[in-house]
């Protein structure tokens, strides 16, 4: 990636009027985003409703826009804080599993090496992963999402969420135990 394709460049060539620098700012994050969504609230129209709300927010706070942090950062930032809000408005209020985390301990499980002999073992892994991150605590799920799929550090999951690194920390190591406990202990 070049300088001038960065993240924040294109946000600020954006802020400045550029709507080709939205588009690929839009094309890079519009999966990822989607993604965390769907897999947060389990709801495809739920989702698109809070992805949509999430751009939305975008092009009326570029004008303000200064890069303080990674631009993935700021917009899971805008993310996080819109599901908290979907959480609050709805009945299911806000999760239990923001302010506390379950007390387990294991490993961080090694990655899945790819072998074609293995494809159908790790199609039907892979369904039971997601059945499995569904059942995570929401904020365990977050933290997970946030770092699988929008690719943050911990620091700046800790940023985007409003959390210490340490329950930032935390919450990973719980829900990572957690998935692989269910999976049998598999890599």
């Amino acid at each position: 990636m070049q300088i001038d394709d960065a993240d924040e460049t294109l946000m600020l060539r954006y802020r400045d009027g550029d709507a080709g620098a939205f588009a690929r700012l839009y094309a890079r994050h519009k999966g990822p985003l989607y993604r965390y969504f769907l897999r947060q609230c389990g709801q495809p129209a739920v989702a698109e409703e809070l992805f949509q709300d999430v751009w939305l927010k975008l092009i009326t706070a570029r004008a303000g826009y200064v890069p303080q942090a990674r631009f993935a950062t700021w917009l899971y930032r805008i993310a996080h804080n819109r599901l908290v809000d979907y959480y609050r408005a709805s009945q299911r209020n806000l999760p239990v599993s923001y302010a506390s985390d379950c007390p387990e301990w294991a490993e961080v499980p090694a990655p899945v090496e790819e072998q074609p002999e293995n494809r159908e073992d790790r199609r039907r892994q892979a369904e039971r992963l997601l059945e499995l991150l569904a059942e995570l605590p929401e904020a365990q799920r977050e933290a997970v999402l946030l770092k699988e799929e929008a690719g943050l550090s911990l620091e700046e999951i800790a940023q985007t969420t409003g959390t210490g690194r340490e329950t930032v920390k935390s919450r990973l190591r719980y829900a990572l135990a957690r998935l692989r406990r269910s999976l049998g202990g598999a890599s």
